[in-house]
């Protein structure tokens, strides 16, 4: 089955692309839902998380506390290696799962840290880029989190630039602060038709 790897910085609007895709036909496979997943109550990385970084970073209800983890680990790379070091291989294996079981005319692996990854370029047949300027991610992920101007740049600045990006992408949707919620569909189902044309 065709392998497309959607990617794209925060804010960019993957998962409305994700969305469109999927009613069209696509299977979807989110690695940002498994992580999810994974960190809510009862998920498989609890027990190794409080292990690692102490109860001070699970919440009552026993899901990661997200906020408290994003503060701690986006200042300090050793603490971020330690977290994917325990989310990565669990992520990996869910996703392998996913994929053994998906059904549609191609599947799509959503990925945030597609190109920083490094290894998740070999995995897929095709890169596409959900691509947007910086000042309309950070009103987006400000609007949607609540987050202040400084922390999001701080996470814009722990993802690789747009230029990067770009420059490894196969395919680009076009999803800044200019472009209408119809334009984006015609975009999104322009690339679907062309992607079950290749799948096939």
């Amino acid at each position: 089955m065709l392998k497309i790897g959607l990617t794209g910085g925060i804010g960019s609007g993957k998962s409305y692309v994700a969305e469109i895709l999927g009613q069209a036909g696509a299977a979807i496979i989110d690695t940002d839902e498994i992580a999810h997943a994974l960190t809510a109550p009862g998920g498989v990385a609890i027990a190794a998380i409080e292990a690692s970084f102490g109860p001070s970073f699970i919440t009552n209800e026993g899901a990661l506390d997200r906020a408290r983890m994003r503060a701690h680990v986006f200042g300090d790379e050793a603490a971020r290696e330690q977290l994917q070091a325990i989310l990565h291989p669990l992520i990996g294996e869910e996703t392998r799962r996913q994929a053994g079981l998906a059904m549609g005319h191609y599947t799509v692996f959503v990925v945030p840290l597609l190109v920083e990854s490094g290894r998740w370029l070999n995995q897929v047949d095709r890169v596409c880029v959900v691509d947007c300027d910086r000042d309309t991610q950070i009103s987006r992920v400000q609007a949607r989190n609540g987050l202040s101007q400084a922390q999001v740049e701080q996470i814009l600045n722990a993802q690789v630039s747009r230029e990067k990006r770009l420059s490894v992408a196969h395919d680009v949707i076009l999803n800044d602060g200019t472009v209408s919620h119809e334009f984006l569909r015609q975009q999104v189902l322009g690339l679907h038709q062309q992607w079950c044309n290749l799948a096939s």
